[in-house]
């Protein structure tokens, strides 16, 4: 892949990412990293992840996880509980209030990326073809 190309695509991701935060946060009172978790906790059939593989499936190291899942329960979206088998374990729980405010948040989340992708593509018009490809 050409250099020039990939710092342009990194710096879609992170101007696309940042206006789509912005609107989670000011509508939802959510950040992108809360809302994306309680998606993976949504898509779970028993709604919980250990803290770890939640980690990963966000891209955050468990530091940050911990952070995040303080953040949550303190908002009443999830709450931890431990595993049966295995007291070191940690899972974190959607609650009811979690599904509620990730399925609220879901159309702003779909909305805000398609706006933001479509300004980026008017934006530059080389990544355009790039930009319609992941828009789908």
């Amino acid at each position: 892949m050409d250099p020039e190309c990939w710092e342009r695509l990194t710096v879609l991701h992170t101007h696309v990412e940042s206006e789509v935060s912005r609107l989670l946060q000011r509508r939802h009172d959510l950040g992108l990293s809360e809302y994306r978790a309680l998606c993976r906790l949504t898509a779970q059939p028993d709604g919980e992840l250990r803290m770890q593989d939640l980690a990963a499936r966000i891209g955050l190291n468990q530091s940050s996880v911990s952070r995040l899942a303080a953040r949550l329960e303190s908002a009443a979206l999830t709450r931890r509980d431990h595993c049966d088998g295995d007291r070191r374990g940690v899972y974190l729980v959607i609650t009811d209030a979690g599904r509620e405010r990730c399925a609220e948040a879901r159309a702003t989340y779909t909305t805000g990326l398609a706006e933001a992708l479509a300004a980026a593509a008017v934006a530059d018009a080389e990544m355009a073809p790039l930009i319609a490809a992941l828009s789908g």
